[in-house]
């Protein structure tokens, strides 16, 4: 096995390679995504500017393009109400733009619960908290049944009276209430009892856009395994652990492209490599990129790499 880079250390080495910037890029930009989104929302109850009107569940933007949550227009679907044409129109536009960006992007690039648990993570390595507990990371796709069925059931959409994401998009214009126990159970939770519990093994709504991603266009392609010095940064730092290791294994690999549909193309991995093994790439380029680690393995880089075995 290799050996794990010590958690104070982490980012160290791409700091020190790259600079900060460079080391906190992709990070950086999907803030700005994130915060971006929620500024809109809010620019028009706030300033009277209505760029865009709704929330993150249906909205529509300049007035004219429907955007509609396709998880929420399913459970309405299925609770027995009748949709409007725009509503259905704005589903078709969101699906189409997650089936070809891949569908857990929305997780770190539009929720505003990912900054939480981003925070969350950090403070776990900051303290070096350590849980033997652990979750099912089956147990969101049984929930995400769950909240299906309830709607059937209930003829209502139950999930989303508690829905994390939904209560922060109301709150930040209403005033958050109860919703601020719901976001810091979730920073709890994901401090001191399992690391990455809410997004990684009991949230719904990423389980159901991981559906969606199974087939997206845009993926994270480790180009450069050559490079590897096996510091084990880029899984350390990983939301979804278990989607990265099949391309750190040198030996016999198939496939450079992370295929993993729980992978959310945060581009954390990109940014704390600091010998540039992954970059944003399309799904099909998979063994393009093998033969370009085999043609430029010849070429020198700045870090010598150290001889230690990669993953078995």
């Amino acid at each position: 096995m290799a050996t794990m880079t010590p958690v104070e250390l982490i980012g160290k080495a791409a700091i020190l390679q790259k600079g900060w910037l460079r080391a906190h890029k992709w990070l950086l930009i999907r803030r700005f995504s994130q915060l971006s989104i929620l500024g809109l929302f809010l620019l028009g109850p706030v300033y009277g500017l209505w760029i865009l009107k709704g929330n993150l569940n249906a909205s529509l933007l300049v007035d004219v393009v429907p955007l509609t949550d396709p998880y929420i227009l399913l459970q309405s679907v299925v609770s027995g109400h009748l949709t409007e044409t725009t509503a259905i129109l704005g589903a078709l536009i969101v699906l189409a733009l997650y089936l070809l960006i891949g569908g857990r992007m929305y997780c770190s690039w539009v929720c505003p619960i990912n900054i939480v648990t981003d925070a969350s993570m950090w403070l776990r390595n900051k303290l070096n908290i350590k849980s033997s507990f652990s979750l099912s990371r089956q147990a969101r796709y049984w929930i995400l049944a769950m909240t299906l069925l309830s709607a059937m059931v209930t003829g209502s959409l139950v999930w989303e009276a508690v829905n994390p994401v939904s209560m922060v998009n109301r709150g930040l214009v209403f005033g958050l209430g109860f919703g601020w126990m719901i976001v810091l159970m979730i920073f709890l939770l994901d401090t001191f009892v399992s690391r990455r519990a809410w997004c990684g093994h009991l949230c719904p709504v990423g389980a159901f856009y991981s559906l969606l991603g199974k087939f997206s266009l845009l993926r994270v392609n480790a180009v450069a395994l050559e490079r590897c010095d096996s510091c084990m940064e880029c899984y350390a730092v990983c939301p979804e652990q278990k989607v990265i290791t099949p391309v750190l294994k040198k030996a016999g690999r198939i496939d450079s492209v992370i295929k993993d549909i729980n992978c959310t193309n945060c581009g954390r991995c990109i940014d704390i490599c600091s010998t540039d093994v992954f970059r944003f790439d399309l799904r099909f380029n998979n063994m393009e990129s093998i033969r370009l680690t085999e043609n430029n393995s010849h070429k020198p880089f700045n870090k010598q790499p150290q001889k230690r075995e990669v993953l078995s």
